[in-house]
């Protein structure tokens, strides 16, 4: 078996046996890394002459992290959730619209506080997380992939 593939499985495997919690501290995670790549590519950009081929990953990473907001908010339950899903779902769509015009515009400023505010809430639901007993996951394997 290759590196690659051992390693693939190895992600599918952390994702399928995670609780909700963890899941959604990958979440987070993932959308921290694809914005962080989107910036360091932006900076790159601005430095360097303008590379289409580097654009297009610019855009896919942040599409990425657009994708993941998205899952999140589909995720939100505001029955037990209340007025935090309330407030966790307004942020979100905060976050794409913010993402949508940073992305046209190129603004590295803008994907920065983004990606803080996401590193700021991925902290809380890691805390959350670990305090909260180990629960078995009991889903379907559905939705955004997050496994590579």
């Amino acid at each position: 078996m290759s590196y690659k593939n051992a390693s693939s499985t190895y992600k599918e495997t952390t994702i399928r046996t995670a609780g909700q919690g963890q899941l959604i501290v990958m979440l987070y995670d993932e959308a921290v890394k694809q914005l962080t790549k989107a910036v360091e590519l932006l900076e790159l950009n601005k430095t360097d002459k303008r590379d289409p081929g580097r654009i297009e990953l610019i855009n896919k990473a942040v599409m990425k992290t657009e994708e993941i907001l998205t899952e999140l908010m589909v995720s939100l339950d505001f029955e037990q959730g209340g007025e935090i899903s309330k407030n966790l779902f307004s942020l979100y769509t905060w976050f794409n619209r913010e993402l949508v015009e940073a992305n046209i515009s190129q603004n590295t400023t803008r994907m920065k506080a983004v990606k803080d505010m996401l590193f700021e809430l991925r902290n809380s639901w890691s805390a959350v997380a670990n305090q909260t007993p180990a629960e078995k996951p009991n889903r379907e394997m559905v939705g955004l992939n997050i496994a590579g």
